[in-house]
């Protein structure tokens, strides 16, 4: 994959970043220089210990870790969504952590190719943990060149949530698998009061539901291209793609004002049982509560006639965090040799799926038993069809617009012209 950032890129790009961001969770250049020179401190960049699913286990891992290496002492350095840009500035001050837990997507996928982090393909096959690793993983993270950017940890899979019993009381008999069918269920639940399909349309939850739908008339290399290049208008698969999303959001079938919610006000929606269907990953699955979700059965989205798949489709991804090795953790590579055996470990990932409910890009035979929802979507198979993540396609620097773009597509009575141009747009304004 070709990167968007050139080596001068990225420095342009990290010197914007703001400096108030970097300063609760680094606390000082001190600090990092602490923590740099002393070879007995392994410094982790993470978004687990933030309320991101998994961060307790993740705590309590790091403290098993510590009992078996008594001389060896992980520090985290904790951010949000902030992280990719935090750690850039910090790499450009070569003060950055050693280890980066962070998912594939916008900036971090030009950071191998930048220099930013390294190539660890060569220390997966020297610690042996090549074998641990879902194939389909270690293809995702892969670019171009051949390089692996990170060690795969977490996954997921991206199905549909339908809550059966506000269904029934609509009386829809079953659960929607074509396009007709979801928008006869709309106009029924609607008659009840309840909104049909909750969105975050003004946020990545709407944007990857909105790439979902324009891929139903697309093949995988065929969406590739458009993901890429933002040619969404020569591309006769994505603009009937697209004509079918109109046709989906101007019979209702989303809630009111989608444009304006998010993924907190879509788990809201869900959760209180104002809203029959939602997009949920499998994050989202594991905080359904336990009334919906004891009503609650997972499929695709449906589709529509001539679709370029078989079935019902939903989303799937190994990328979601990854070790990311940077050219300081290259110096304490015995440290992190230690680290990720140790989060490779079976009993380890166990632990994610029981206690957290996350998917794993790595081998295992653990179920999220506490988790049933996430259960569930795990054992789908070949019962639905699967699309393309886009993140891994679109350019960096579109990421963020192309958001935006996804609002003015879940706007009623926007023409699916006017739809391609504002995702067109998103390409060439970035």
């Amino acid at each position: 994959m070709r990167s968007s950032l050139s080596r001068r890129g990225f420095l342009a790009a990290g010197s914007g970043v703001a400096a108030a961001a970097a300063v609760p969770a680094l606390s000082g250049c001190s600090t990092l220089a602490s923590a740099d020179s002393d070879p007995g401190t392994l410094l982790v960049h993470t978004q687990l210990g933030t309320t991101a699913p998994g961060s307790p286990t993740y705590k309590a891992v790091v403290k098993e870790f510590h009992e078996e290496n008594p001389g060896l002492r992980v520090k985290n350095l904790v951010n949000g969504d902030d992280l990719p840009q935090v750690y850039e500035t910090s790499r450009l001050a070569r003060k950055e952590p050693d280890v980066v837990m962070v998912n594939l997507y916008d900036k971090t996928l030009a950071w191998t190719d930048v220099g930013a982090t390294v190539d660890v393909s060569g220390y997966l096959d020297d610690w042996g943990l090549r074998e641990r690793v879902l194939p389909a993983a270690l293809e995702e993270w892969t670019d171009g060149k051949g390089r692996l950017r990170a060690f795969p940890y977490f996954a997921t899979n991206w199905p549909v949530a339908y809550n059966t019993a506000l269904l029934e009381r609509a009386g829809v008999d079953a659960v929607p698998t074509t396009g007709d069918q979801l928008i006869g269920a709309a106009r029924k639940l609607r008659a009840k009061g309840i909104a049909p399909v909750t969105v975050g349309g003004n946020d990545w939850t709407g944007q990857k539901l909105l790439a979902q739908i324009i891929q139903t008339f697309l093949t995988p290399d065929e969406a590739r291209k458009v993901y890429t290049s933002g040619d969404y208008s020569g591309s006769r698969g994505a603009r009937e793609g697209i004509d079918y999303f109109v046709q989906l959001r101007d019979a209702g079938v989303f809630a009111d004002k989608a444009q304006g919610l998010t993924s907190d006000t879509m788990t809201t929606q869900y959760n209180t049982e104002s809203a029959a269907i939602q997009s949920a990953m499998s994050s989202a699955l594991a905080k359904v509560a336990p009334k919906p979700a004891a009503h609650t059965d997972v499929g695709g989205w449906p589709l529509a006639p001539g679709a370029s798949h078989s079935k019902p489709t939903i989303l799937r991804s190994y990328t979601l965090i990854g070790f990311w090795i940077s050219p300081n953790g290259v110096k304490k590579l015995s440290s992190v040799e230690k680290f990720l055996r140790f989060m490779y470990r079976p009993e380890v990932v166990s632990r994610f799926i029981t206690e957290s409910g996350r998917d794993m890009a790595l081998v295992t035979d653990t179920v999220s038993k506490r988790f049933p929802l996430v259960a569930k979507a795990q054992q789908l198979g070949d019962r639905v069809g699967q699309v393309l993540l886009p993140d891994l396609y679109v350019p960096p620097t579109a990421t963020q617009p192309l958001i935006t773009a996804t609002s003015t597509a879940f706007t009623r009575g926007t023409s699916a012209a006017a739809v391609r141009s504002a995702l067109e747009s998103a390409y060439r304004t970035a």
